[in-house]
């Protein structure tokens, strides 16, 4: 099918979400658009929550500008505050819900945010915050009045009387999304409308999605790859189907029983569903494609011969767009794809420099559309300035770019290892340790060594009922790497820690480094020269 064209089907000024729903509604009324266990509206009772819930907050005397915190799993009432936020100029700030202390104690106060929606089962994540320190002066609990030391709180109230939409432009903030954190305090993201509404365009056209699709995903709604999907299917005419949570058994009855023509994976889930024993639902469906970004390249195909359709790989943070990928079947085997239409990428050295195709270098990227990228950190000038300087965005990424132009990410930046004097890839060294057959799941890091440099860490978990000696596994390692490269330290885990949208926390693995629990290649006295 051809490419869609979404600068033909909506105009500039048709680049916020209250102008979409609003002309989206006109077409297709009385069709579903979001569906939730429970709950479901069409694309007019969409418009009408939105308004309502936009007049909630105005009678509790948010205004245009303001800040409204939610910290909420994957529930109707969340998402309708999202666009009630939006109707009524007002910027969301959906938290991960696994933030906590210190962490959850910067968001609010760099946010600034006046009022907090909280799902009541996430009140516990609230008793250590200074609340003397922070603007919030309004506690929405959502899902039941739960008893909290809080006096301000209140049970989340009825949607409220409807008003009209606040004058919204492309380039006003509608959303402050906040990273991880891993080397510093978390940096909140500020998503203009047209940023969230190019993430739709883009993977709408990568995914080739049609009219009336059912678009399935169990990622939260607070992270840009969920709240995405529901632009993506704002501008398809379809339904977004939200599921709770990623449950490896729950997968497929799931998307047997919702109809879904499409799905939404991250790296992790795929080995975790590969891992499982065969049954009927494995095809038992109508899903002819997902997005999958991060999946290793050996997965791709045994996927696809297992559950019937193929995973499309990408590139997109935060703070840009779904700026690379390719269509399924147009990408190499192990690349990313190649840079989107409407966007530009450099892999430069640390000056900046251009280097040449095959050498590995950080990726920086630019948008021709404006308002295509976030406009910044919230309350972070200098942050802001540091990661657009030159007027690229530098998204700490290490990449190369193949002669014939696609893009194969090598690791972060920070993840880079020096040992011996030898820089060593911890995505390299991942990909060996993970080729063996009893490891289910892997990361490499660096930990400091006597000499000022670094060695090299490996947490482990195998698969179920697997068991591998650390020696054992050393010699698998020894012909497939670089002396250099070899770890030196293996400490098997249960799980890795994860955050709530499946991406892997290796900055709480560098933190803890070696334990009791860490097994010492060279305190066993294996040389690997």
């Amino acid at each position: 099918m051809p490419p869609f064209d979404f600068t033909a089907a909506f105009a500039p000024a048709d680049r916020t979400l209250p102008r979409l729903m609003s002309l989206q509604a006109a077409r297709f009324g009385a069709r579903e658009f979001v569906a939730f266990d429970e709950t479901s509206w069409t694309y007019a009772e969409a418009l009408d929550v939105a308004a309502r819930w936009a007049g909630t907050l105005r009678a509790a005397g948010v205004t245009p500008g303001d800040r409204v915190a939610i910290l909420s799993s994957n529930r109707p009432e969340m998402l309708a505050l999202v666009f009630g936020c939006a109707w009524a100029g007002v910027i969301a700030v959906p938290i991960n819900v696994a933030s906590r202390g210190v962490q959850l104690q910067h968001i609010l106060s760099n946010s600034g945010a006046r009022l907090l929606a909280i799902e009541s089962d996430l009140l516990p994540a609230l008793e250590t915050l200074d609340f003397a320190t922070l603007a919030v002066d309004r506690l929405w609990i959502i899902g039941g009045g739960a008893p909290t030391r809080i006096a301000f709180a209140e049970p989340l109230p009825a949607p409220g009387e409807a008003i009209e939409p606040a004058p919204s432009r492309p380039g006003d903030t509608a959303a402050i999304v906040y990273t991880s954190g891993t080397t510093g305090p978390s940096k909140g993201v500020c998503c203009p409308h047209a940023n969230l509404v190019w993430w739709g365009a883009n993977t709408v056209d990568l995914l080739g999605l049609r009219d009336g699709e059912r678009l399935y995903t169990t990622l939260p709604l607070f992270h840009v790859n969920a709240f995405n999907t529901v632009y993506q299917a704002l501008i398809t005419g379809s339904t977004v189907l939200i599921g709770k949570r990623f449950s490896v058994s729950g997968l497929w009855p799931a998307v047997h029983a919702n109809g879904a023509t499409a799905t939404y994976l991250l790296g992790a889930m795929v080995p975790m569903l590969l891992s499982k024993p065969e049954t009927p639902l494995d095809r038992a469906h109508k899903v002819r494609i997902a997005l999958g970004p991060g999946v290793p390249a050996q997965f791709h195909e045994t996927f696809r011969e297992r559950f019937g359709f193929g995973l499309v790989e990408g590139y997109g943070s935060t703070e840009t767009n779904f700026v690379i990928g390719a269509r399924l079947g147009e990408a190499t085997a192990g690349t990313m794809g190649r840079i989107r239409p409407g966007f530009s990428a450099r892999v430069v050295d640390s000056e900046d420099n251009e280097v040449a195709a095959g050498e590995a270098g950080e990726l920086i990227l630019r948008a021709d559309e404006p308002f295509a990228f976030s406009t910044g950190y919230f309350g972070m000038a200098d942050k802001t300035v540091e990661a657009w300087r030159n007027l690229w965005f530098h998204t700490g990424d290490r990449v190369i770019r193949d002669a014939d132009g696609s893009f194969r990410f090598v690791d972060r930046l920070k993840d880079a290892i020096r040992r011996r004097g030898e820089n060593i890839s911890s995505f390299e060294v991942e990909q060996v340790v993970q080729s063996h057959p009893a490891v289910e799941a892997v990361a490499v890091f660096p930990v400091k060594s006597d000499l000022a440099e670094d060695e090299v860490m490996a947490a482990i978990a195998l698969r179920p009922g697997e068991v591998l000696a650390e020696a054992d596994l050393i010699e698998f390692c020894r012909p497939r790497l670089p002396y250099f490269a070899v770890p030196r330290y293996l400490e098997f885990v249960k799980t890795l820690p994860m955050t709530e949208n499946g991406k892997l926390q290796k900055f709480k693995l560098r933190e803890r480094g070696v334990t009791e629990r860490t097994w010492d290649r060279e305190a066993h006295g294996i040389s690997v020269r």
